[in-house]
C-alpha cells in the first residue's frame, strides 16, 4: 500500500455523522506515521452547545487495558515474576489460580465484576467506589473454566493487574502511564479519569437513538486499570504515530504488546495484553474497543499497511463498525458479498458448557444470534452453516454445533422447545448464592414473573422474567453499571426428588454458572 484512497476515505469520514448518528464524535487516520485525515463533528455537550473538537478529551474506556499492560511490561517486565501476587485478591478461590499473563490475556476464567455487580443489587447509576471492587472480586471461589483453557472477557483481570502494579512500584497508575507511554508517545493531554462522575473537559455522554432522542447518561463508577483513561483525538493519533515510529524495533512496547497470544495448549488465541487480534480487509490487525454508558470508542492498527484508525463517540453507536468502515475505505477494499441464511434456522438451544440459552431469531430480513452481550447478524458460511464474526453454527440433527474459535470453545447445543407460559409458581421464591453472598427474589403475581437482586451493593430494580423453555427462564436487563449490558441472564431450575424447584443456576456471557439455592 502506498497511500490511502483519499477520495473514498474522505467520503467515509464525511458520512460518519449520518451513518452513526448521535450528538458528536471524532475520527482520524494515520498512515506511515503521518495523520492523513481527521474529523470532529457535533457537540460535546448539547445543553451548553459546546462543539466537539479534536482536542476534546473523551473516555477511551477499555482501550485503557493495553496501556495498563504496557506499564507492566515497561516498568516491571514479563508478568511471570508476579504470579504469587494473585492469591491476595482471590483468597477463597478453589482450584488452580490464574497466572498474571492469563489475566492480561483474558484467559483467567474469572467472572466479570461489572456483571456481578448486577447480582449484588447495583443500580446502573449508583456510586461504585474504588474500595467496592476488591471485596466483590475477592468473593469468587470458581470461574468459567480452568485458567489458560479458554477466553472470557473480564474487567476484573485488569483491575487486579492495576492494583499489583501500584503495589509493586509504589506509584499511582496515572504517573506510570505518563512516564512510560503518554510522554514518549506525545499524548500531551491524556489523563486518568477513574471517577466517571467527573469526565475530562466536562464532556457529556448520551444514551438514546435518533428515534428516541438523546439523553445524558448518568455514570457513577470508579474504575482503574480496566478503564479510566480519557484522551483527545489528537492524543490518540499521536499514539498511533508513535507505534509506527517504533515499528522496526522488536523490543518496542507496542511490538511486545502485540506478539501473537496462545492458549495453554499452544492453540493461537485472539486476545493478549489488552489487544484483540483480528483481520480487516484480509490484513491482520490489533486493536480494542471501549464502552461506558453514553460513550463508545475503537482503534485499529494494521501493521502490514502501516495504517491506523481511531473513532470515538459521545453516544452509543457502533464505533467498531465505524472504524472498520473507515479502514476498508482507506484500503479501497470492497467487503465480500454475503448471502442471507435460508429459512429454517430459527430456534433455541442450551449450551452445555456455559449453561446459557442460544436463540436464533428473525428480525425483519435479518437472522440474529442472541447468546453473548448483543445480537449478531448471521450470514451463510461454508459447509452449509451460518455464522457471524467469531462464531460458526452447523446443524447436527436437531442439535447445533457452535464453534467460537476466539473463546477456544466448541460445543454441541441441545434444542430447547420453546414455551410461552411455563410453570410460573414453580420458580417463585427467594434464592441465595453462597459464593456471592447475594440473593435473588422471583415474584409471581397477576400472571407475570419478575425478579430483583440484593447483595453488597444494595437492592436492584425489579425486572421482568420470561419463560423460554422447560425449567428455563430469561431475566432481560439493560441495567449494567458498565456498558454494554452483559446480555440476557439465563435461569435454569434444579428440582428435588419431589419435583420442587430447590435451586437455580444463573448466568450471562460475562458471568455464568452461578449456583443459587432456595431459602424461601
Amino acid at each position: 500500500m502506498t497511500t490511502p484512497d483519499t477520495s473514498r476515505l474522505r467520503d467515509a469520514l464525511d458520512a460518519l455523522h449520518q451513518r452513526f448518528a448521535g450528538p458528536g464524535g471524532v475520527a482520524g487516520v494515520v498512515h506511515e506515521g503521518r495523520i492523513v485525515a481527521a474529523r470532529a463533528w457535533g457537540h460535546a455537550d448539547l445543553t451548553a452547545r459546546r462543539p466537539m473538537t479534536a482536542a476534546t478529551r473523551l473516555p477511551i474506556c477499555s482501550i485503557t487495558k493495553q496501556f495498563t499492560c504496557g506499564v507492566l511490561l515497561s516498568r516491571l517486565g514479563e508478568p511471570e515474576g508476579f504470579d504469587h501476587r494473585v492469591r491476595a485478591f482471590l483468597p477463597d478461590f478453589e482450584g488452580p489460580l490464574p497466572r498474571l499473563r492469563q489475566l492480561c490475556d483474558n484467559q483467567s476464567g474469572l467472572r466479570d465484576y461489572w456483571a456481578l455487580s448486577i447480582l449484588h443489587g447495583a443500580l446502573a447509576e449508583q456510586t461504585f467506589r474504588r474500595e467496592d471492587a476488591l471485596p466483590l472480586i475477592g468473593r469468587m471461589k470458581s470461574g468459567h473454566f480452568a485458567p489458560g483453557t479458554g477466553y472470557s472477557y473480564s474487567n476484573g483481570n485488569f483491575r487486579i493487574l492495576a492494583e499489583i502494579i501500584e503495589a509493586e512500584t509504589g506509584e499511582d497508575l496515572a504517573a506510570l502511564y505518563a512516564e512510560h507511554i503518554w510522554r514518549p508517545a506525545g499524548m500531551k493531554t491524556a489523563t486518568l479519569t477513574a471517577d466517571t462522575r467527573r469526565p475530562a473537559d466536562d464532556v457529556t455522554g448520551y444514551e438514546g437513538t435518533p428515534a428516541t432522542g438523546f439523553f445524558p447518561a448518568e455514570n457513577g463508577i470508579f474504575w482503574i486499570g480496566d478503564a479510566g483513561i480519557s484522551a483527545a483525538l489528537d492524543d490518540m493519533l499521536a499514539y498511533e504515530c508513535w507505534i509506527d515510529a517504533t515499528r522496526d524495533d522488536p523490543d518496542a512496547l507496542y511490538a511486545r504488546l502485540s506478539r501473537p497470544p496462545v492458549f495453554a495448549d499452544g492453540t493461537p488465541a485472539r486476545y493478549g495484553f489488552g489487544l484483540g487480534h483480528d483481520t480487516v480487509a484480509g490484513l491482520p490487525t490489533t486493536g480494542h474497543g471501549g464502552a461506558l454508558r453514553g460513550f463508545r470508542a475503537h482503534r485499529i492498527h494494521a501493521a502490514a499497511a502501516r495504517l491506523s484508525v481511531v473513532v470515538m463517540f459521545n453516544h452509543e453507536a457502533d464505533a467498531r463498525g465505524a472504524a472498520r468502515e473507515v479502514m476498508e475505505a482507506a484500503l479501497d477494499h470492497a467487503p465480500a458479498a454475503t448471502a442471507a441464511p435460508p429459512p429454517g434456522w430459527e430456534g433455541q438451544w442450551i449450551c452445555p458448557e456455559t449453561g446459557l440459552l442460544a436463540r436464533i431469531l428473525r428480525d425483519g430480513d435479518t437472522l440474529k444470534l442472541h447468546y453473548a452481550t448483543g445480537a449478531q447478524a448471521l450470514t451463510q458460511v461454508s459447509g452449509g452453516g451460518i455464522g457471524a464474526p467469531g462464531v460458526t453454527l452447523h446443524r447436527e440433527g436437531e442439535a447445533l454445533r457452535m464453534r467460537r474459535e476466539g473463546e477456544h470453545l466448541e460445543t454441541l447445543m441441545q434444542p430447547l422447545p420453546a414455551v410461552t407460559a411455563g410453570d410460573r409458581e414453580a420458580i417463585a421464591g427467594v434464592y441465595e448464592s453462597a459464593e456471592l453472598g447475594a440473593r435473588l427474589t422471583v415474584e409471581a403475581r397477576d400472571g407475570a414473573l419478575a425478579a430483583w437482586c440484593a447483595g453488597m451493593l444494595g437492592q436492584g430494580r425489579i425486572e421482568p422474567v420470561h419463560p423460554v423453555g422447560q425449567d428455563t427462564w430469561i431475566l432481560a436487563t439493560r441495567r449494567s453499571m458498565d456498558a454494554p449490558a452483559p446480555g440476557d441472564w439465563t435461569l435454569r431450575a434444579r428440582r428435588d426428588a419431589g419435583g420442587r424447584v430447590d435451586g437455580l443456576t444463573v448466568g450471562c456471557w460475562l458471568a455464568r454458572g452461578i449456583d443459587y439455592r432456595r431459602v424461601g
